[in-house]
């Protein structure tokens, strides 16, 4: 399965005009096809951010008890909660009205879609009840956060529901050796006292993910000074799709970010510990006049597509969130890189080949690095956003709104955690489509059941696993 993904990247980057049209998943050409597509963009792109085989003891770098001393450095990262910016303007509307959704700038629209394929969001506890709301006690979740109900996880920033965003504080760090300012988000990080500290997730795998972090270290303000990697945010991102019914694989895929072969989100800090922090850039290279767009309508040949305001006055930017779900439960994440180009392209985030040094398929055996999120490439896709069995990329790629992807553990419902998400995709079979079988899918084991029972395969029926790629989606909010 890695290799078919892996060589579905032949064709982006290239004109559009040499694309082939990419035949029907459940055919032998499909798979061929997917091969020759995605491969290539790997090396179209960069082959120095790949690895060769690697062994579980040399992907971890173990952290061990902070020293008082370390763990006052670490204080000087935390910022106040930023409040959410008043009267700016989205760039993502809740409808679209153009036909050229996948190849404009930004994040799409946002998880409050128009109908309840494209909104998670739970209905209140009163439909159907002889009382309004307001009769109706605290949920849950307010005692005890394993229990039903809403959580933030990421308690760093501040959650607009109305909008479906998250305003996080923003970081200025620089690039070591030189004055190229570096503009970054903290969502994660490998130790469990920093985390309740700073407000982010916490997240034990990042310990063994030392393979795919650039190196730093913290400035007496908290800042990151970064030994390597840069982003190209001038790109303009581009998909074509394939024809109607099977959109997804894409006849053609550009990211509109792109990362040198240093660049992946995380960060080991030489001089805090060896603590690793989940630290995505969101803009390189630039001034803050160059990105001052507290209201919106950013620039996106200079800021990561997934942002819809950036204020570098007051030091915050707000970044699109994106519907999926953990064990049944509806959440939401963010996503900001992926180890490969056409995946960096689908998901409106930067190309990060660094990531490709990520050790994938082990899941939750010792040292692993991931854990799993599970993709649908032939969901039901009819009816659009009124459809609520819609889910998949072929979904997505007809209409602009996200995939409903399925997460496995988070916090609160699981211990294995990592913002490293392994991509499994899976497509449904034709006797389960034929059948009438094909729905959305909500849970990890669920799935596992189906590829069990030969309801769903890997992309053009090939083995169910690993696609050989990583996208970094932190978990932000568990709605329910």
């Amino acid at each position: 399965m890695q290799g078919v993904i892996c060589t579905f990247l032949s064709k982006c980057g290239r004109k559009a005009n040499q694309s082939t049209s990419l035949r029907s998943p459940a055919s032998r050409p499909f798979t061929a096809a997917l091969t020759i597509f995605v491969a290539g963009s790997l090396l179209t792109y960069s082959a120095a951010g790949q690895s060769g085989p690697q062994s579980l003891t040399t992907q971890g770098y173990l952290t061990h008890a902070l020293s008082p001393e370390v763990r006052a450095m670490h204080a000087r990262v935390k910022r106040p909660a930023p409040a959410t910016p008043s009267g700016f303007q989205l760039a993502a509307a809740t409808t679209v009205t153009t036909t050229t959704f996948n190849s404009e700038q930004g994040p799409g629209p946002g998880p409050i879609g128009p109908g309840p394929g494209c909104d998670l969001f739970p209905a209140p506890p009163s439909v159907g009840a002889t009382v309004p709301l307001s009769y109706f006690g605290p949920s849950p979740s307010e005692v005890n956060q394993s229990l039903v109900g809403p959580v933030q996880l990421l308690k760093s920033g501040t959650v607009d529901a109305a909008h479906g965003t998250i305003t996080l504080p923003l970081y200025k760090g620089r690039l070591a050796g030189t004055n190229k300012n570096i503009w970054y988000i903290l969502t994660d990080v490998s130790d469990s006292n920093v985390a309740a500290e700073l407000g982010l997730n916490f997240s034990t795998k990042l310990q063994f993910s030392s393979l795919a972090a650039r190196t730093g270290n913290l400035d007496a303000a908290g800042n990151i000074a970064f030994n390597a990697g840069t982003v190209n945010f001038a790109p303009t991102r581009e998909i074509i799709s394939g024809p109607p019914g099977q959109e997804f694989p894409p006849k053609f895929a550009r990211p509109g970010a792109i990362g040198d072969a240093n660049y992946g989100p995380l960060v080991r800090l030489i001089n805090a510990g060896d603590v690793i922090y989940n630290a995505p850039m969101v803009a390189f290279g630039v001034d803050a006049a160059e990105i001052n767009f507290p209201n919106g309508n950013v620039d996106y040949s200079k800021v990561h597509d997934e942002v819809v305001a950036i204020d570098p006055i007051n030091m915050t930017v707000t970044i699109n969130l994106i519907n999926g779900f953990s064990f049944g439960r509806p959440v939401w994440y963010i996503s900001m890189d992926t180890s490969i180009p056409l995946g960096a392209a689908i998901e409106h985030n930067t190309f990060a080949p660094l990531a490709q040094k990520l050790l994938l398929g082990h899941d939750d055996s010792f040292a692993s690095p991931v854990e799993r999120i599970f993709i649908a490439t032939n969901g039901a896709e009819e009816g659009g956003c009124n459809n609520p069995q819609r889910q998949g990329l072929s979904a997505d790629l007809a209409d602009s709104f996200r995939p409903n992807n399925v997460l496995g553990g988070i916090p609160t419902i699981a211990l294995d955690y990592s913002p490293n998400w392994d991509a499994q995709l899976f497509e449904w079979t034709q006797s389960a489509i034929d059948q009438g079988f094909r729905g959305q899918v909500r849970e990890e084991f669920q799935i596992l059941n189906f590829v069990r029972d030969g309801l769903l395969t890997g992309p053009g029926g090939a083995a169910f696993g690993s696609a050989g790629f990583s996208i970094n989606c932190p978990i932000v909010q568990r709605l329910d």
